[in-house]
């Protein structure tokens, strides 16, 4: 790891303790959400987990966490299990457990890709350079929005829009987005952009209800040698939500790089409570 990474913030965050699978951490109060941790943070600390393991083999293709219950700050421990490994695909089962208890459950997919026929359907959204876009202010925001310098191209908090703005008739976000400070992209920090969207319904309308993620996937359609030449530039977000029904909703998104490679595709289930 290049020194620029052993002093980042992310990496001081997702860093664990431990060997052979069994793994210890610790919440960071950098990356700490309206309640709890960051799950983007989460998410790559567990991923993190496995890209430790010794038996590991390949590079992530998939990331599926489910959350049981809520994180909370302090101690947690994470188990890697590689459940088996072919000849181009490696699968794993994960959990993180605090007080005995089984807070979140996962599986992960590793492959060792093989050069041949590939193509993009979906098209690069057409939007103005990250240097056209001014930053989002974090003043007053969770302390992990503070990690991040978001440049918002559509679909801002609606909380944040003048008193008279009605709701809105759609969730889409379009955003830059970059660590701050400035930070090499890899699988781990990938992993928590993909969560580093504001709530959908929270774009959608002005009121402000309790909201929890219940489970998150990421598909990497990228590998570490294009994430290396990619450096610390920043990365597109494009997200939506397709259904808000009886107190839950999906968000779908994208993480595009500046020349329209498409580096990852996600979704997640979120509670909303009101």
């Amino acid at each position: 790891m290049d020194n620029n990474k052993q002093n980042h913030p992310f990496d001081t965050a997702t860093q664990l303790t431990g060997e052979s699978g069994i793994y210890y951490g610790y919440t960071s109060e950098c990356y700490t959400n309206m309640v709890g941790p960051f799950g983007g943070i989460i998410a790559a600390t567990l991923l993190r987990a496995v890209m430790e393991h010794p038996e590991r083999k390949g590079e992530p293709v998939s990331l599926t966490i489910n959350y049981t219950a809520p994180v909370l700050d302090g101690n947690f421990s994470i188990k890697a299990i590689p459940t088996r490994t072919n000849r181009s695909t490696q699968h794993w089962y994960i959990e993180l457990c605090q007080d005995k208890g089984i807070i979140i459950t996962g599986t992960a997919v590793f492959a060792s890709r093989r050069e041949t026929w590939s193509s993009t359907e979906r098209a690069f959204p057409n939007v103005p350079s990250a240097n056209e876009v001014k930053s989002f202010s974090s003043e007053g925001m969770p302390p992990w929005v503070y990690n991040y310098d978001m440049r918002i191209i559509q679909g801002t908090l609606l909380a944040l829009s003048q008193p008279n703005q009605k709701n809105t008739s759609n969730s889409v976000t379009l955003q830059w987005i970059q660590d701050e400070p400035r930070r090499p992209i890899d699988f781990l920090s990938l992993t928590a952009m993909c969560d580093a969207f504001f709530p959908r319904i929270y774009v959608r309308r002005k009121q402000m209800v309790p909201v929890g993620t219940v489970s998150l996937t990421i598909y990497f359609h990228v590998n570490s040698e294009a994430l290396t030449k990619h450096g610390d530039k920043e990365v597109l977000g494009h997200a939506r939500a397709l259904q808000f029904y009886n107190g839950f909703f999906d968000q779908t998104a994208e993480l595009w790089s500046p020349e329209g490679k498409l580096l990852t595709t996600t979704s997640q289930l979120v509670y909303y409570k009101e």
